[in-house]
């Protein structure tokens, strides 16, 4: 059996960086626990209020445990991660930011909303309650550009991806670029509608265990992911992303992302692959708030193949 490791929240750093030292090395198909930070860094308690927000430190935001060297992961292999599940703290808060979100023109005041969950679901207001759906917000390998790229854009090798569906038993496969992968989670949610149009979610700290594995024959451009909806094995989708300013153009990434993916699994030549997403993939904005990027993922249900 590999080793199981643990990262406490404090082993972490603020941005993207190649340069930046990992705080674990591991083998391929090494467990290990990571201790998250809410997207505030601790800054917001339970009792926060709409006046916590005008103190908030910006250069303080969506915090990152890692990075995790991989033994064995180079460029060109794609970092398999599976998430083995999700433990919080019991509360969260949903904010609007002043000049953050969707529709920051029109809601330019500061708001909190503090929410209580459990695995009964989330209390997230007075006669209003929600599934719990824990998943990590953040979650990506260093790019290969020099320097320190900021947390907040979701990227090509991952980050704020705010892909809500990378929950408990699903799989999420990363390109490498750099020796290592170097993964670094962070930015977990109890709960997210997609979009995440007001530019939060129900933001809890958590404690994220997950299996990572390096697999050479696999290449993927972006985040790809394997999950089950329906829990358990029932109703697995495979999902590919597209990440960018032009929602337009990610839409493009993810249907020929998804082509290449029929092709190489199921053999179908692309002409079919295209007419299959266009009967049975579903395009969603899982992204619209994390400028100067946003981005869209094509469900496809894998259901569909019967023999």
């Amino acid at each position: 059996m590999q080793p199981h490791h643990t990262i406490h929240r404090d082993r972490g750093h603020l941005g993207w960086d190649r340069s930046i030292q990992p705080v674990l090395r591991v083998a391929p198909g090494s467990t290990v626990e990571v201790d998250c930070q809410d997207a505030s860094g601790g800054q917001l308690g339970p009792d926060a209020t709409a006046a916590h927000l005008a103190g908030l430190a910006s250069d303080a935001i969506n915090p990152l445990t890692g990075p995790v060297f991989v033994e064995g992961a180079e460029p060109g292999d794609t970092l398999a991660v599976h998430i083995d599940g999700l433990e919080g703290e019991g509360w969260g808060w949903t904010a609007i930011i002043p000049g953050f979100g969707l529709l920051a023109a029109e809601f330019p005041e500061p708001f909190v909303n503090v929410s209580t969950y459990d695995a009964g679901g989330v209390a997230f207001a007075d006669g209003i309650r929600l599934p719990l759906r824990a998943f990590t917000g953040t979650i990506g390998v260093a790019p290969a550009a020099a320097g320190r790229h900021d947390v907040v854009p979701p990227r090509h090798v991952g980050g704020n991806l705010d892909l809500r569906d990378v929950v408990a038993g699903a799989t999420l496969y990363l390109p490498v670029e750099v020796p290592g992968a170097l993964l670094s989670i962070g930015d977990t949610h109890a709960a997210q509608g997609d979009g995440e149009v007001c530019g939060t979610a129900v933001e809890t700290a958590m404690r994220v265990t997950v299996t990572v594995d390096v697999r050479r024959d696999l290449h993927v451009r972006r985040p790809q992911l394997d999950v089950a909806l329906g829990g358990g094995q029932a109703n697995v989708h495979h999902v590919t992303t597209g990440v960018g300013p032009d929602l337009y153009a990610a839409a493009r990434q993810v249907v020929m992302d998804q082509i290449d993916y029929l092709a190489r699994t199921y053999g179908l030549d692309p002409q079919l692959a295209y007419c299959l997403c266009s009967v049975a993939g579903h395009l969603r904005i899982s992204e619209v708030v994390d400028a100067p990027n946003w981005v869209v993922a094509c469900y496809l249900p894998t259901d569909v193949f019967v023999d």
